[in-house]
């Protein structure tokens, strides 16, 4: 299972989803999918975006949880 951590970089970068959504140039729904977990695919070009943005790497916003059975 993929987690998303994009609330993390961004509390911890001090940044809203809305000064995010303006620096990328993604819309707020899009990213609020994508923070919320329920994107089913990100682009590399949007990841590349926002690293570049929060100044961080992909490993930080994306993480893998091996699903409990």
């Amino acid at each position: 299972m993929i987690i998303v951590n994009l609330d993390v970089m961004l509390a911890k970068r001090k940044m809203s989803l809305t000064e995010l959504s303006e620096k990328v140039g993604i819309t707020i729904a899009n990213l609020s999918i994508l923070k919320n977990g329920r994107a089913k695919a990100v682009r590399l070009e949007t990841l590349d975006r926002i690293c570049s943005v929060l100044g961080c790497q992909p490993g930080d916003i994306l993480e893998f949880r091996e699903e409990k059975e």
